[in-house]
């Protein structure tokens, strides 16, 4: 038979792995299973990154966790530029992300997957929104885009737009050459 003393320590055990294991977050609830967790105001530590190009030359880069934007120049490798995007700019940004429910659950690859197209545009992100972090990548190399995928490219056009409208992007170098 266990004593008092024991029983005590037992149910002090059994409580506290109770409350543990029921303290997730309705955020981390929420990620598990596949829903938006954007917040509808813009959080602080809201950042992004996405590098882009064709096939593994993924050389183009718009990273707003450093405020530099990479420039892929082809045969003259590459060239960087501080750029930070402003506050109305990164809330448009938020916003469309929060439209396409970009932390949920996105289809990145499609269905048929029954032919190869060279060069391929790919892109890989990293999304900072209220405390997770996200990372997401698709490639065009098999000739078809998902739904998803197509928001994504839409969503990096957007926002190269705004990237190349930026007086450093500008002044750096052009690119010579193309990919085959």
């Amino acid at each position: 038979m266990l004593e008092a003393d024991t029983v005590n320590k037992l149910y002090l055990l059994l409580l506290a792995v109770l409350l543990l294991n029921g303290c997730s977050t309705d955020k981390e609830a929420e990620r598990a299973a596949g829903q938006n967790v954007m917040p509808q105001e813009m959080p602080g530590d809201f950042d992004f990154l996405v590098r882009y190009g064709y096939g593994e030359a993924t050389k183009n880069e718009i990273n707003t966790y450093q405020d530099t934007v990479v420039k892929d120049l082809i045969m003259n490798g590459t060239a960087t530029a501080d750029v930070t995007l402003s506050e109305d700019e990164m809330r448009s940004i938020y916003d469309q992300m929060r439209e396409i429910n970009i932390m949920g659950t996105m289809e990145l690859v499609p269905a048929k997957q029954n032919c190869a197209v060279t060069p391929y545009q790919e892109d890989s992100w990293q999304i900072t929104v209220d405390g997770i972090t996200r990372d997401l990548s698709w490639s065009g190399e098999t000739c078809e885009l998902t739904e998803d995928a197509g928001q994504l490219l839409e969503l990096r056009t957007f926002i190269a737009d705004i990237v190349a409208g930026k007086d450093a992007y500008q002044a750096l170098p052009e690119a010579e050459g193309g990919y085959d």
